[in-house]
């Protein structure tokens, strides 16, 4: 069902200062930072050449990701996302096989502009997956 990966996302306390790590260290294109405020995060992209690495920062006091940089002051490792063919599918594959869905259960539009759905952690060995249709 789930196919490509397609980006491991990375919360950062500090988005500028990720970005020159990648791209001073490491060399990688890293892009502009985009606010994205339905999701309560600033995300910058990190491309390589067979996925991406999503690069995090909290956007506003409620962000999602506020309380994992409480935990983890220094940021670290958020989630994996996997690219399917068709989120609704996907959706009711997983539930009908006990997975829960995150929020409402319906997908929202993520970072790329296409439908995502994230899945409770409990249930995938205790990471946070996000499914994007691709």
């Amino acid at each position: 069902m789930i196919g490509r990966l397609d980006h491991v996302a990375v919360v950062v306390p500090d988005l500028d200062a990720a970005s020159r790590v990648y791209r001073e260290r490491l060399g990688a294109s890293v892009s502009e930072p985009v606010p994205l405020p339905a999701h309560g995060v600033t995300a910058a992209f990190v491309q390589l050449p067979n996925t991406k690495i999503e690069l995090l920062q909290p956007l506003g006091e409620d962000s999602p990701v506020a309380s994992f940089l409480e935990r983890h002051s220094g940021g670290g490792m958020h989630h994996l996302c996997y690219e399917v063919e068709d989120i609704e599918a996907a959706a009711r594959h997983l539930t009908g096989r006990g997975a829960r869905i995150l929020g409402d259960g319906k997908p929202k539009t993520g970072a790329h502009g296409k439908p995502v759905l994230f899945l409770q952690p409990k249930d995938f060995c205790g990471t946070l997956i996000e499914l994007e249709q691709s």
